[in-house]
């Protein structure tokens, strides 16, 4: 079994003992990806902004194990705050109405910075 861990050079990688995602074989996990920027600030104050800022660091760990969003086959969608469902939907189908992967959309309590309203995993299979 070849291991890729593919890291995006936050902290919170070292301090937790994570990758932002593995590749194992033509499987790749992409861990929880949440809405900050590479000096580690959050990026935007609305859904829409942090959702678009996670799918692109989403595609950033893809394109690592050379692969796409089209290779996604399970997207896991942390809210909030559940109210939020229908616009984040709406943003999640810009994405992956075309792919049509497996869905989670979860409400949780909180995220390690109280100004996220989103967290986004996903889970997908490469061709090669």
């Amino acid at each position: 079994m070849i291991r890729n861990n593919i890291y995006s050079g936050s902290s919170l990688e070292r301090k937790v003992g994570c990758s932002r995602a593995v590749q194992v074989g033509r499987h790749i996990f992409v861990s929880g990806t949440s809405p900050y920027s590479y000096d580690e600030k959050t990026v935007g104050t609305d859904l829409e902004q942090q959702a678009r800022r996670c799918i692109e660091f989403i595609e950033e760990a893809l394109e690592q194990a050379n692969a796409n969003l089209s290779h996604v086959v399970r997207t896991r969608v942390f809210l909030k705050d559940l109210s939020d469902f229908e616009a984040m939907a709406k943003i999640h189908e810009k994405y992956f109405g075309e792919i049509r992967p497996a869905t989670t959309f979860l409400q949780v309590s909180g995220f390690v910075r109280p100004d996220w309203l989103v967290e986004i995993e996903v889970e997908a299979i490469s061709d090669a």
